[in-house]
């Protein structure tokens, strides 16, 4: 699909600019032409305009209804990044705007007049794309009757214009609640930042088989020591679960992240497109490029480029409980590290301010989407799902940390309910691996919180 939408791009290039345009472009190449040759472009700019380019052609579809679930949210992106702009880099045209015009026209043409401008429609999309089919700025030889018909006077809805405060307030709010972490997030009850991720565990998840109702056995003392019928002479089917918070019990895999674009609704977040192994009949996922996939959403915009969350490999915590974070439901969360928070006199902590560094936790470049990833010494098998009443995540993530060799390791000390104890002291620090025996790694950080 993506081809026809370059062939379409070709169509239009060719009408407007048929001196600077090859018949054979192909698609990697189409964010270098240079249709604007009077136009400088900063690095940041070049770089702008690539990602919007490859974003542009996963808008392949040619309707509404045929539009994925991921081509949905980055409609939402792409008007919200918008709503402050006259075009994708601000004011200067670009082939960013010209390919996003091509494949957004199908789409916005099979809208209905409640979807193009009613109150949860595409205000912003339809502004761009009659200034873009319109304007001499862009240079287009569009004949009227391929262009969109926009009817000034039919826009079903206004949108009263921000309050500088409230929106000043909201962004305070949300840099806060998002702290620099991926989602999903618990409540924010158990924790600050919809980022974080905070999972409570608990005491019994052992999955052995069920036991009758109390009301189905036999009615015993209330200090009867012996055993019950049938509990000697068996061996378990299965080892059961820890009973208490470890950290076998967090589902850490391989992810690939595919696309990663920013939150339509959410100056701090990312939205990525993650692949992490799972069946096809999975829960809380969807399909994108013949893949099954996540969606995560992530608190790292701003802190990261957006350049470097593309097709990349990383960890992901994978039986969070899903949340929905400003309107877009994150399945998943990418461990990522940043600095140890100082210590104020008192030797509490001081305040994150969330202005970073961040890095996200990496893996040998070998390994493949779903591979498990565990902590030396704590071999087991996950939750399907954390129960959220039961702290596991918070009870052990204080031991995620990296050592001076910049490798991600899980200390046992720092966790108040191991240090001390006997198991806690016989297993110490161990590193983190993936299946096939590939160390977990960062970049420069040592020392750090891995959440």
């Amino acid at each position: 699909m993506a081809e026809e939408a370059l062939g379409r791009l070709k169509v239009i290039l060719g009408n407007s600019f048929p001196e600077i345009m090859p018949a054979d472009v192909p698609l990697a190449e189409v964010s270098k032409l240079a249709i604007y040759p009077k136009i400088t472009y900063t690095d940041d700019e070049k770089a702008d305009i690539d990602q919007w380019v490859k974003n542009g052609f996963l808008l392949a579809s040619t309707s509404w209804e045929k539009a994925s679930v991921l081509e949905k949210n980055l409609l939402l992106t792409v008007n919200g990044h918008l709503s402050s702009k006259t075009t994708m880099l601000g004011t200067k045209p670009s082939m960013a705007d010209i390919v996003l015009y091509t494949n957004l026209l199908p789409i916005a043409s099979s809208w209905s007049p409640e979807e193009c401008t009613g109150k949860s429609g595409h205000h912003h999309i339809i502004r761009f794309l009659d200034f873009v089919q319109n304007a001499p700025l862009f240079g287009l030889k569009i004949p009227e009757s391929q262009k969109l018909h926009v009817d000034p006077n039919a826009v079903l809805y206004f949108h009263k214009p921000l309050d500088p405060k409230e929106e000043k307030e909201r962004k305070r709010k949300e840099k806060a609640a998002a702290d620099g972490k991926e989602g999903p997030a618990q409540p924010e009850a158990q924790g600050k930042g919809k980022g974080k991720g905070k999972e409570i565990a608990g005491e019994n998840n052992s999955r052995t088989a069920p036991v009758p109702a109390s009301s189905d056995l036999p009615q015993r003392e209330k200090n009867d020591k012996r055993p019950k019928a049938g509990s000697q002479g068996k061996a378990p089917s299965q080892p059961s679960a820890p009973s208490q918070p470890r950290p076998q019990l967090i589902d850490l895999r391989v992810g690939h992240i595919l696309q990663c674009i920013a939150h339509p609704d959410a100056d701090s977040l990312f939205v990525s497109t993650i692949a992490c192994g799972d069946p096809a009949d999975a829960k809380n996922t969807s399909e994108f490029s013949g893949q099954v996939v996540r969606t995560v959403c992530s608190g790292l915009n701003g802190l990261i480029p957006l350049a470097e969350m593309q097709d990349r490999k990383v960890v992901v915590v994978c039986n969070l409980k899903p949340i929905t974070m400003r309107g877009i439901k994150s399945c998943a969360m990418v461990l990522a590290a940043s600095p140890r928070p100082a210590l104020a006199p008192d030797g509490t902590e001081v305040p994150d301010d969330h202005k970073g560094p961040v890095e996200l936790v990496e893996v040998p470049a070998d390994v493949v989407a779903g591979e498990r990833v565990a902590f030396e010494g704590w071999a087991g098998e996950p939750e399907e799902v954390l129960n959220p009443k039961k702290k596991v995540w918070e009870t052990v993530q204080p031991g995620f940390t990296t050592s001076p060799e910049l490798e991600v390791v899980f200390d046992s000390g720092a966790v108040p309910e191991l240090a001390g104890s006997a198991e806690g002291s016989s297993k110490g620090v161990g590193r983190l691996l993936t299946a096939s025996g590939g160390v977990c790694t960062v970049k420069s950080l040592k020392g750090a919180v891995v959440r």
